[in-house]
């Protein structure tokens, strides 16, 4: 990933942060039944931990978390959310997954949630699923969603883009609005099939154990992919 589009995309992620924190705030169930699913002696990484909505109960249930994110202002955010809860198990790290300092087979698990469809280009997708890899020790495990191309609100796009041949851009590639509280700021996703979910995996070296569709928000096709993979 170029400095050109990590520094837009730490731009993008910090100008939106306090009105990310504002509409996220529950955890999704996927992410708490695989943090209940670990062991309390577990060290936990994080990666995009975001406004730390999963990273808080991960701290909690188990020994060790690491959190890390491109956005400054989400880490002062999860910063300030620990501090109040005096959680002290958790180091935060301001950084892009791809340049990921995090040490090789130093955590048990991690969780890379609706994250991986913000990284441009495929490339660089891989290498952040490669980085997850290398975290990882041996027989570690790792929970990884991504938003679905086919979910009821972009499917005619991208089937009108599909049909027309649409664009010079990677299929997939769309800039979403972030409309919340007045704001209006386009923020870079790449939309997966489950095919292609399942290639980029599979290129990582990854071991899939299962991919599960979920309709969180759409009512007739799923709008995430959930994988559970290992090492």
């Amino acid at each position: 990933m170029n400095s050109y589009n990590l520094l837009k995309s730490e731009k993008t992620w910090n100008a939106i942060a306090k009105s990310f924190d504002i509409t996220r705030k529950k955890p999704w169930n996927q992410c708490i039944d695989f943090i209940n699913d670990l062991s309390k002696e577990d060290i936990v990484a994080d990666f995009a931990c975001g406004n730390g909505r999963h990273l808080i109960p991960a701290a909690k249930h188990c020994k060790y978390v690491i959190g890390l994110d491109i956005s400054g202002k989400l880490i002062e955010i999860v910063q300030k959310k620990l501090n109040n809860e005096k959680i002290r198990n958790v180091t935060l790290i301001h950084s892009d997954i791809v340049n990921n300092p995090t040490e090789s087979e130093s955590v048990d698990a991690a969780m890379y949630i609706a994250a991986l469809h913000n990284i441009q280009g495929r490339i660089n997708r891989i290498n952040s699923l490669k980085e997850i890899r290398r975290t990882l020790k041996n027989d570690g495990v790792a929970l990884i969603s991504v938003w679905s191309r086919w979910q009821d609100k972009y499917r005619m796009h991208f089937l009108k883009k599909w049909f027309f041949q649409i664009g010079n851009s990677e299929f997939g590639d769309i800039d979403i609005l972030w409309r919340q509280h007045g704001l209006n700021i386009p923020r870079f996703y790449h939309l997966y099939s489950k095919k292609e979910f399942q290639k980029d995996l599979k290129d990582a070296n990854l071991k899939i154990i299962e991919i599960n569709n979920t309709k969180l928000i759409s009512k007739k096709h799923p709008d995430n992919y959930f994988a559970i993979v290992k090492k």
